[in-house]
This record gives C-alpha cells, sequence and structure tokens, in this order.
C-alpha cells in the first residue's frame, strides 16, 4: 500500500548531521522524499549527502539560524520565487545546555537555547504555513524531548524549551484538524546531544549504554510518522518520564535527581 509520505517535499530543521539528517536520508531512502536540511554547518551537510549516492540530488540545503525570523522568511520567499512547495515541516533543531542550576544561566545562555530550541518552531511553521495549507496532506512534526513530559533537574531552560514545544503541538493539532500535527518525545539518543556536557571518555562510555541508538531511533519515528502517530514516546527513559510526569509530577523529579547523582560522573556534578 502506498504510503503518504511517498514522494513528499519535506523541510527539516537541524539536519546537517544527527537524528535530523537521520531521519531526512530515511525518507529519502523509503520514501523518495525531497528533503531540504536546514542548518549552518556545510562541511557537515557536505559529508552527509555522500552517503545518499544515487538518491543525492534528493536533498539539499541552506544555511541560515534557525533562531531568526528574518532568516525564515528569507527562505520561505526563495521557496515561492523557485515554485517549491512544502508538504511537511519536520522541527529539530536543538540543544542542550550544561548540567547547572538555573540561576548559574547567563542571558545568552538562555537567549540562544529558547530562540533554537523554541522560537526557531515558531517561525519555521508561522512562515511555512502558506504552503503547507495548499498541500493535500500537510503535517508538521515538532522533534520536542522526553524532558517536555516532566522537568529535569539541572535542564531548567531544556526543560522549558521542550514543554513550550509540547503545548505549542498540541494547541496546533487542535486549531488544524486537516494537518497531521505530531510530538516526538525521545530519552537519550546517541547523537551529538551532549556535546556541551564536561564528561571523559569513561563517563562518556557509562552514558552511552543508556542511550538509544541512532538508527533505530530514527526507524521507530519514521515507522509512527508512516501511521501518523500523534504522540510519539521513545526509549525507556522516555517511557519512565512520560509515566511520572503525567502521575506523581511532584515527587518524581525528586528521584530523577536521586537517579542523576547515584551516576557520580562530572555530568552531573552541579546538581
Amino acid at each position: 500500500m502506498k504510503s503518504w509520505l511517498k514522494n513528499k517535499t519535506i523541510v527539516i530543521s537541524g539536519a546537517s548531521g544527527g537524528l535530523g539528517f537521520s531521519i531526512a536520508k530515511k525518507l529519502i531512502l523509503d520514501f523518495d522524499c525531497k528533503v531540504i536540511g536546514i542548518g549552518r554547518n556545510k562541511e557537515k551537510f557536505e559529508k552527509n549527502i555522500l552517503t545518499l549516492r544515487n538518491k543525492k540530488d534528493n536533498f539539499s540545503y541552506f544555511l541560515f539560524d534557525v533562531g531568526k525570523l528574518d532568516e525564515w522568511q528569507k527562505f520561505a520567499n526563495q521557496l515561492s520565487e523557485q515554485n517549491i512547495g512544502v508538504d511537511v515541516l519536520i522541527n529539530n533543531a536543538g540543544f542542550m545546555l550544561p548540567f547547572d542550576k538555573f540561576s548559574n544561566y547567563s542571558i545568552e545562555e538562555i537567549n540562544e537555547i529558547v530562540n533554537t530550541n523554541f522560537l526557531s518552531y515558531i517561525y519555521a511553521t508561522k512562515t511555512l504555513f502558506p504552503m503547507l495549507e495548499k498541500s493535500p496532506s500537510p503535517a508538521v512534526i515538532n522533534v520536542s524531548s522526553s524532558a517536555g513530559l516532566s522537568a529535569v533537574i539541572g535542564q531548567s531552560m531544556y526543560s522549558a524549551t521542550k514543554f513550550a514545544v509540547r503545548g505549542f503541538t498540541d494547541t496546533l493539532r487542535v486549531e488544524n484538524k486537516n494537518f497531521y500535527v505530531a510530538g516526538i518525545y525521545p530519552g537519550f539518543i546517541k547523537t551529538d546531544i551532549l556535546n556541551r556536557q564536561t564528561i571523559d571518555k569513561k563517563d562518556g562510555k557509562l552514558v552511552d549504554r543508556f542511550m538509544m541508538p541512532l538508527s533505530k531511533a530514527t526507524n521507530k519515528i519514521v515507522r509512527r510518522i508512516k501511521r501518523k502517530r500523534k504522540h510519539i514516546v521513545l526509549g525507556i527513559d522516555g517511557r519512565y518520564l512520560s509515566f511520572t510526569g503525567r502521575h506523581c509530577p511532584i515527587t518524581s523529579h525528586k528521584l530523577t535527581a536521586k537517579v542523576l547523582k547515584a551516576f557520580k560522573i562530572d555530568m552531573f556534578k552541579k546538581i
């Protein structure tokens, strides 16, 4: 049976590598999609495109800061001028600040994470919405985090942005019944999400054991998007935070804190 994803034109932010490019690659190889990636690292884009081999023409990219509204407006205008329509928007850009107390984050760090993890989703959806409305099967898919289902100690701003994405996603779905709108809530995936953390080789191996392989996460996400699942939770840690966020949102935070401290690694020492 032909999938609704077949031959769609898809915009993915944060697509130069990691989860963003992994999803793009699977959509291209399995459904012959045309994917437009948004990011800032030209070298990573060019390196990853080579892995698409005979399908590399299905992938193109634009380089700009996703946290700036004028860049999204410029991008949307370029698509319109080239008569390129968009069927699916996957908002995926994001990063984590080092584990720390909120009071220790600078205003610059706060602005950066809010702009990238939340406002970029708003800007992308707002500017591309007129194009999406013209598609016979429009979709907005927002990659949040399990930290948007239950707050994680030491990640006040990351959790805040991911809770905001969740609220935006759920409201957008109710307001636009002709759209497929999905929220993705993964636990830790083996990407460069921890690249701002203080973590040595030994501790890295320990943390790595609890992270879902990128290929596995990608397969699960795309399979559920294919089925038009609206609420996608991944991983043992993701399911744990989903459960505790619903049933014991206050007491669960204390337990999460104890679990992180039990690791006794530098990454969590400030919490």
